[in-house]
């Protein structure tokens, strides 16, 4: 048989056993993996997997399903509480272009995949990188599968604190890579009005915006256990010392 690549040899991106991925998975035991066949070998991978499936009924049931594997990614949403204000993005999109939006140029959060990085790293590199800001400490917000039914990525979402001489690049994103970002600071306001007449209709983006107005930053006063957690929040604002942040 000729050499696969991505498979028996290295492909282009140096990887090999790209099939080998979910065939030792036994935490479900009423999922049993047969096979898994790669489809596609780009620069993310897509996999054909069939697997018996234990019904609730009782009876096993044999199922295929493409997976995407994009690997884990993270997102942050910027705020400025003495301004009022966040960082978000604009960029084109082709899927959502081809799938009937307008123009194809989405506002969101800036987000990256993780790479070889953890969360706190990466989102910290994707800020610098899209937006052109150091961002103060990190509170993670959730994690959450964006999109399970065939999408494997994991993304970890963060909210941080910046002020204005936080602010120290021009950002736009990496040009080698494609990258041709539009750094937008806007009122939370308009951003939160945004999400509800299809302005924003990027989900991790509002999610981070309906977390930041119900929980986050700019929740109406607390009161009882949400105090502390409020209080929290208000201690990694701009007043924090010159140099701090958190991991």
């Amino acid at each position: 048989m000729k050499p696969r690549p991505g498979v028996d040899v290295p492909d282009h991106r140096g990887r090999t056993g790209l099939d080998r991925a979910g065939r030792d998975l036994d935490r479900n035991p009423g999922v049993r993996v047969r096979d898994v066949e790669l489809t596609s070998r780009g620069w993310h991978v897509l996999r054909r997997t069939t697997f018996d499936y234990l019904r609730r009924d009782g009876r096993w049931e044999t199922q295929v399903r493409e997976t995407y594997d994009r690997g884990n990614g993270a997102v942050v949403l910027p705020y400025d509480t003495a301004r009022r204000r966040v960082l978000l993005t604009r960029q084109f999109r082709y899927p959502a272009y081809v799938n009937d939006h307008p123009d194809g140029m989405l506002v969101e959060a800036a987000a990256g995949l993780l790479d070889a990085d953890d969360p706190h790293t990466a989102i910290r590199r994707e800020a610098a990188e899209e937006l052109g800001v150091v961002l103060g400490p990190l509170t993670h917000v959730l994690d959450a599968y964006m999109s399970p039914g065939s999408v494997t990525e994991r993304l970890h979402f963060f909210a941080a604190p910046y002020t204005p001489a936080d602010r120290t690049g021009a950002g736009g994103g990496v040009e080698e890579e494609g990258e041709d970002i539009e750094v937008l600071e806007l009122p939370f306001s308009e951003a939160l009005d945004m999400t509800r007449d299809g302005r924003i209709a990027d989900g991790k983006t509002v999610l981070l915006l309906q977390w930041a107005a119900l929980h986050g930053p700019f929740a109406p006063p607390p009161s009882g256990a949400r105090a502390s957690h409020r209080a929290e929040l208000e201690s990694t604002s701009p007043r924090r010392r010159p140099g701090h942040m958190s991991p």
